[in-house]
């Protein structure tokens, strides 16, 4: 494994990333999401040290707490989550997601959510089970973790 150089500008970069104002987002009356999401560990560093893994994990819940807030002056139903998969770092995001024009897919659901699952390792401390659920589903050969807020959006 090669040494990651330039670690503290990688993650001031991504601190300044995990705030929305740094997207080009709408919240306006007729804004719309179809199934936004960005990642903020595009490349997978997560994958090779759970240190890294941990501080993209308190990344992306910033983010979806700061999406939160700014969702909450949308004037319609909206989605909104993070998705942590076990096995590729990468793949990690912060979801957003409302009634749109492209698909009549609201609300989305996914099947077979286990809503009692036991928390990763990982995020026991990162995550506060007081105003989070967290969920666990497999998609193809990947464990995959929804956290929600408790009484904000709509549920998955």
């Amino acid at each position: 494994m090669k040494k990651f150089r330039g670690k503290k500008r990688y993650f001031r970069n991504m601190w300044h990333n995990a705030n929305v104002e740094c997207y080009d987002l709408d919240f306006e009356k007729d804004s719309w999401f179809d199934l936004w999401h960005t990642h903020l560990d595009f490349y997978g560093y997560g994958n090779n040290d759970l240190k890294i893994r941990r501080e993209h994990c308190k990344a992306h819940i910033a983010l979806y707490l700061d999406l939160l807030g700014k969702l909450q002056t949308l004037d319609q139903p909206y989605q909104s989550w993070l998705e942590i998969v076990d096995e590729d770092a990468s793949l990690d995001a912060v979801y957003i997601h409302t009634p749109n024009p492209n698909a009549d897919n609201f609300p989305l659901k996914i099947d077979n959510i286990n809503w009692h699952c036991a928390v990763p390792h990982y995020l026991i401390d990162v995550i506060d089970l007081n105003k989070f659920t967290i969920g666990q589903y497999q998609w193809n050969s990947t464990n995959n973790y929804i956290v929600q807020s408790k009484n904000i959006g709509v549920e998955l």
